[in-house]
């Protein structure tokens, strides 16, 4: 298995693809749920609402891992990001506006957008800071 460069990482991380977010249970359990993710180039950058169950888990442990690989029937190539998260309160508004569009058609980003619009103050970013990046290649 080849790693990819950084060209390619940066590239991989750029198209658009459900992410799989892991964090911990009190119990230590992992919990694995599906997200849209932005990769600035040092950070992976996730969106949620401050109450949600996410937020719950990472205030009582900020190691996660972000899981992004390539869909069935093309080369197998896959990302991993492991590290810590932080929550921030500003960027989430814009950070939603970004990735809407990249995951909705135009009608179901516009409709997705006024609504999520009237809790602008409810979302916040979850900014994933790697520790390790592990990958694949395509065709590696």
């Amino acid at each position: 298995m080849a790693e990819m460069d950084r060209a390619q990482l940066d590239s991989f991380l750029a198209v658009a693809r459900i992410a799989k977010l892991a964090t911990l249970n009190a119990d230590g359990s992992p919990n694995v749920v599906p997200v849209w993710f932005e990769w600035d180039g040092a950070d992976a950058l996730v969106f949620t609402t401050r109450t949600s169950a996410k937020i719950r888990r990472l205030k009582r442990d900020h190691r996660v891992t972000l899981s992004v690989e390539e869909g069935v029937g093309v080369p197998e190539a896959w990302v991993s990001i492991e590290g810590t998260a932080t929550v921030e309160a500003a960027g989430a508004w814009g950070l939603i506006e970004r990735l809407t569009p990249r995951y909705y058609d135009a009608a179901k980003a516009r409709e997705t957008l006024l609504s999520w619009g009237q809790m602008k103050e409810e979302w916040v970013v979850i900014r994933i800071s790697p520790r390790r990046i592990r990958s694949s290649a395509p065709g590696s």
